[in-house]
């Protein structure tokens, strides 16, 4: 396949040949500049693009030829040309940018200066963190790109605003050195349930060598906290790692970690306070990154009626209850069913909501009062109708209204019986 073709005015640009394509990107490069009032820090935003070279297609993948790419006959020392390997490590899913534009999803490209940790000041290498996500997607990947030597026997092009050495064609060669990525961008789970929350890495040197560092840490509501960290070596022993599980029930597979570049993080016994904005930092040698996951906690509501049967009376009460869930939006809806329709309709009245209660597990409850209209006919179905979060559809109780005379006729054969007994036992 030798496919050369670009979107003008859009995002992204696939050059596809051989089995790999090369994909670009707009993004935006953010810098630090001067403290403003207060002693806040500025952010300034500049126009940058990103090259990533040999993303593999699969052997099936066809792409429709548009308007052929042409690169600037002359470099432009003032634009942000990145261009970046990034066959070895591969970008998990990285064939998901191929089809972004086509399916109008906006990817999300920003980079920034990297400074390796404990490293000193040199000009032999820059290095750049690269955060990618996609919209609608599960796709998520924080890059550290480091700069190429340039030789060439011509004269050095220099990025104006970078100070960098260029490649002839006006590009800042660079490579993947080290990424963390995860599969999820956010997932819900039950209350008391598990969950698993995905995270791994790669580098450039596989299998590990070095000492990893993995730290999960929870945002919520403001408040920051530590769910869980480890330090491990591939030549660790079990037991020689050193873990600390600030959250009871999480835990992280030190195997995996080492192995393949598992740092997920499993969480057990779900609580409402476990809910958030979860963070996994892994650390690799001078090098780290981190994505970010949302996790919500739901809880799907008991749904009841207070009568079994409802026997049509000058004012007929009904009340329906919606015990135990989480989060606290829910819908309460009060519809009827007669004999001589198929489909249930909304009554006028929809009853009076009660207070909402919260538990001490954080979850609540709701209670609908309904007062039944005197003109239902009986055999007619009164229905509660429940929507939640937490459901994949509405929950629906129902009662049928049963004739009045029927009550009546039975109290008085149960009196006529009552009456019949005393009236022998006086005979005897």
């Amino acid at each position: 396949m030798n496919i050369e073709v670009i979107l003008f005015g859009s995002f992204l640009t696939c050059i596809c040949a051989d089995g790999v394509a090369d994909v670009v990107l707009s993004c935006t490069l953010v810098e630090e500049g001067m403290g403003g009032m207060g002693g806040d820090a500025l952010f300034s935003r500049i126009p940058a693009t990103l090259v990533l070279r040999d993303v593999p297609v699969a052997p099936d993948e066809s792409l429709e030829t548009l308007t052929p790419f042409v690169p600037p006959s002359v470099p432009d020392l003032d634009a942000i040309l990145l261009e970046a390997k990034v066959s070895s490590p591969e970008i998990p899913n990285a064939d998901l940018l191929l089809h972004a534009d086509c399916n109008e999803q906006e990817v999300m490209c920003e980079m920034s200066r990297f400074s390796p940790h404990g490293s000193q000041e040199s000009s032999d290498a820059a290095y750049f963190m690269v955060s990618l996500n996609v919209e609608g997607v599960d796709f998520g990947t924080a890059l550290i790109l480091q700069t190429l030597p340039v030789t060439t026997d011509q004269s050095t092009l220099i990025q104006n605003k970078l100070g960098l050495p260029l490649s002839q064609s006006g590009t800042l060669l660079t490579e993947v050195i080290f990424l963390v990525f995860s599969h999820i961008k956010s997932v819900s789970a039950h209350l008391r349930g598990d969950v698993l929350l995905d995270c791994g890495f790669k580098q450039q040197e596989m299998p590990l060598a070095q000492e990893v560092g993995v730290e999960w840490r929870l945002q919520h509501r403001g408040k920051g906290q530590k769910v869980f960290e480890m330090t491990t070596r591939p030549e660790d022993a079990e037991g020689s790692k050193v873990v600390h599980a600030e959250r009871k029930g999480s835990s992280v597979d030190a195997t995996l970690v080492v192995t393949e570049g598992n740092a997920s993080v499993t969480l057990t016994k779900l609580k409402v306070v476990d809910e958030g904005t979860y963070i996994c930092t892994v650390s690799v040698g001078l090098f780290h990154a981190q994505q970010i996951i949302q996790l919500r906690v739901v809880q799907p509501p008991i749904v009841s009626l207070s009568e079994e049967k409802l026997v049509l009376k000058t004012s007929s009460k009904l009340i329906c209850h919606s015990v135990k869930y989480y989060p606290l939006d829910v819908q309460m809806e009060w519809l009827s069913l007669s004999p001589a329709d198929s489909e249930p309709s909304m009554l006028p009245d929809q009853g009076s909501l009660f207070s909402h209660r919260q538990h001490g597990d954080g979850t609540y409850s709701l209670s609908s009062q309904l007062t039944v209209p005197t003109d239902v006919s009986p055999g007619t179905q009164i229905i509660c109708r429940v929507s939640h979060l937490a459901l994949d559809a509405p929950v629906s109780v129902s009662v049928e209204v049963e004739s009045p005379q029927t009550e009546s006729y039975l109290w008085f054969l149960g009196f006529l019986i009552v009456t019949v007994l005393f009236f022998i036992q006086v005979m005897r």
